[in-house]
């Protein structure tokens, strides 16, 4: 059996180390001005942090690509020349690049480090692989809108290079990163494929009449309006024994800008479903699936994976993420007695039955006790508060455990 990497998103150096220690083998991560996030919070990686990045990748045993997959004008050709060392010396284990030129540039002043072709080139058929392939890449990171069957025999003429597939997160409602709705609507200031998208297939939207400009129609019946160029977010993880089948090498979760929660459960969903199909094709991935609805999600849909996406797989409802338990708080590391100190995400009563996960754990507890830095006994711990909560149960080892709500059952 191949090696199969479970490679999630870093957007800042905490989410990096809880994605690795939660399951993951690789990490991506880039930087604002080169990549299609713009991180706005958190210890964000830039040029000044991004060889520390790496690095803290490889201290903890995973590989680190960099994403420089904007599609570049010659001010960021330039741009990017002028600081093309800092990317060298931060010696990431291969780049992520969409655009000719700058592939152009890294293949010039940095011939060692491998080169990954980004998604952004939405490349759907062999030839193109082999294109990419001839031009020295190392691995291609196939369009979000091939059917399984498509890479099946993408990998069937293509042997000799590395496949890597979305698997889980928000899609775009174009071929992916070819939009510019939010070009238009933000006057050039939001612009999509430099990392600032605004996101406008995510409103709410009603259809006005020319003669009628205080008229708001509805498109459907909704209230609320009608969120027509919304896709639900793509699941794959009942579809993994296919796509190891399929020939894909690299599983990939979208989610730079999600939570610290977000990052830790989905890996540890991904990673687990990963080894037991490795261990038993056939295995029931229901439980994963089930995992994974307890992150926030606009529902999830399998895409184009099985050939058959249809207007189901769009979200008419609602355009934010909802999540099947709430993420209530993380462990800080520091402990008095039975006491330990958490930073609450959202308000914990005492009394309150929760979930506690961590890279090696996961079990119910009950929130026995809350108190504050003098002592004093609370009934509840509130929103960003720092406080101490006697749990029912401990992990064994408190680093990385995280805090939820029960939220979606279990069955299995």
């Amino acid at each position: 059996m191949r090696d199969l990497e479970l490679l999630m998103p870093a957007g800042n150096l905490e989410k990096l180390e809880y994605a690795v220690k939660y399951g993951a083998n690789a990490v991506y991560l880039g930087v604002v001005d080169f990549s299609l996030r713009a991180m706005r919070k958190g210890s964000l990686i830039t040029m000044d942090n991004l060889k520390e990045a790496v690095d803290l990748a490889h201290k903890l045993g995973a590989k680190a690509y960099v994403t420089i997959n904007i599609f570049a004008f010659n001010n960021d050709i330039k741009q990017l020349e002028a600081c093309i060392d800092r990317f060298k010396d931060a010696k990431p284990d291969a780049f992520i690049i969409s655009d000719y030129g700058i592939f152009n540039l890294v293949r010039k002043y940095i011939p060692e480090i491998p080169v990954h072709i980004s998604t952004q080139t939405n490349t759907l058929n062999y030839e193109s692989v082999k294109f990419w392939r001839d031009l020295g890449a190392e691995r291609v990171i196939l369009a979000r809108e091939l059917p399984i069957a498509d890479i099946a025999e993408i990998r069937k003429n293509v042997p000799d290079v590395e496949l890597e597939s979305f698997v889980h997160g928000a899609q775009c409602v174009s071929f992916s990163g070819r939009c510019l709705l939010s070009d238009y609507f933000s006057k050039g200031e939001r612009k999509a494929n430099h990392g600032n998208c605004s996101q406008p297939c995510r409103w709410s939207y009603r259809l006005v009449e020319e003669t009628r400009p205080n008229e708001f129609l509805e498109i459907n019946q909704d209230g609320r309006g009608s969120h027509i160029l919304s896709p639900k977010d793509l699941c794959l993880v009942k579809q993994l024994p296919e796509l190891i089948d399929a020939g894909i090498d690299s599983f990939k979760v979208e989610g730079r800008t999600k939570s610290l929660y977000y990052v830790s459960a989905v890996a540890k969903a991904y990673r687990q479903a990963i080894d037991e199909v490795v261990k038993n094709p056939s295995a029931d991935l229901e439980k994963y699936f089930i995992e994974l609805q307890k992150v926030g999600n606009r529902g999830y849909t399998t895409g184009f994976a099985l050939g058959d996406n249809n207007g189901e797989s769009y979200s008419y409802d609602i355009s934010k993420g909802l999540a099947g338990a709430d993420f209530l708080c993380e462990y800080k590391g520091e402990q008095q007695g039975d006491y330990h100190l958490v930073k609450i995400k959202n308000k914990m009563l005492v009394g309150d039955e929760v979930e506690i996960i961590t890279p090696d754990e996961q079990f119910t507890a009950t929130v026995e006790a809350v108190k504050n830095a003098d002592g004093e006994e609370l009934s509840l711990g509130n929103t960003n508060d720092d406080v101490y909560i006697k749990f029912s149960q401990s992990p064994k080892d408190t680093k990385y455990a995280l805090v939820r709500t029960i939220g979606i059952k279990n069955v299995h």
